[in-house]
């Protein structure tokens, strides 16, 4: 092997172990004691990664809380927001395509350009609207944003420009309409996009924080992402029931991540030669 091969090695098992270690030690330090928590940082050693003194308080606190009912709205609303946002991105992707229509292309550029725009500059003007609806505090205020991922459109489309226009073809000669085209051709043919599709939805609402912040502070609707600011207050942080919350909300996408993965890159390869 040579001198470049074990370099590059190095430096993958390098770049590997940095993105890794705080992941481990976010996980240790949610069986550590609150208090023993930073004990062991400086100088780093074994048990700075693996704890001295294991406890599992802060695993069951956090479901003693109201981090729990975060829990389930957020797989609630991430799901909701997979099943809703899959329907209408891949119409959309397939009518921007396939169907010939006015102002295609000019609609297509509108689409890729949305999901450059930071959600930030229009979360305002957002909430002022759906507060005009009264959809503060509700699951639909919290969904309605994430259902129209620019990115998962984009994702849907380069992909289906790459099924052969003759199988289309065929299937019109045959008398299929477009939703049966749709349905019984193009979905199936894309199940690693849609895959991607839908975890690049899942993802974007699992680790939403600024919206639901915004439109649903209330108790009942509180998402994980929000209610885990619930650990820490003026006068104490309690860093064992926030660290072990913050690794309920990293582990659940990163194990959906890690099943469905080979999806994800073959439908990312898949895009990269479309026109």
């Amino acid at each position: 092997m040579t001198e470049v091969s074990y370099t590059r090695k190095f430096f993958i098992v390098l770049v590997a172990l940095i993105f890794f270690l705080p992941l481990w030690w976010l996980a240790a330090s949610s069986f550590r004691p609150s208090d023993s928590i930073f004990r062991y940082l400086s100088p780093i050693g074994i048990y700075t990664f693996w704890p001295d003194e294991w406890t599992l308080r802060n695993i069951v606190g956090i479901w003693d809380s109201p981090f729990g009912l975060a829990i389930y709205n957020s797989i609630i609303v991430s799901m909701i927001t997979v099943v809703v946002g899959l329907a209408l991105s891949s119409t959309a992707a397939f009518a921007l395509a396939v169907l010939e229509f006015p102002f295609r292309n000019a609609v297509f550029v509108v689409v890729a350009i949305s999901f450059l725009i930071p959600f930030d500059t229009i979360a305002i003007p957002l909430y002022s609207i759906m507060r005009i609806f009264g959809l503060q505090d509700s699951y639909t205020g919290i969904i309605l944003p994430g259902i129209g991922d620019g990115f998962a459109v984009f994702l849907l489309r380069q992909f289906f420009l790459g099924i052969p226009k003759e199988i289309r073809e065929s299937a019109i000669v045959d008398g299929m309409g477009w939703f049966r085209i749709y349905y019984s051709i193009y979905l199936p043919l894309s199940v690693p996009a849609m895959v991607s599709a839908a975890l690049i939805l899942f993802i974007s609402q699992w680790h939403a924080y600024l919206w639901p912040l915004l439109i649903a502070p209330g108790a009942d609707y509180k998402v994980a992402a929000v209610a885990i600011a619930q650990f820490s207050s003026a006068n104490r942080t309690d860093y064992g029931l926030m660290f072990a919350g913050a690794l309920f909300i990293a582990v659940i996408p990163m194990a959906i991540l890690t099943i469905l993965q080979r999806y994800y890159s073959a439908s990312i390869a898949a895009t990269g030669s479309k026109e």
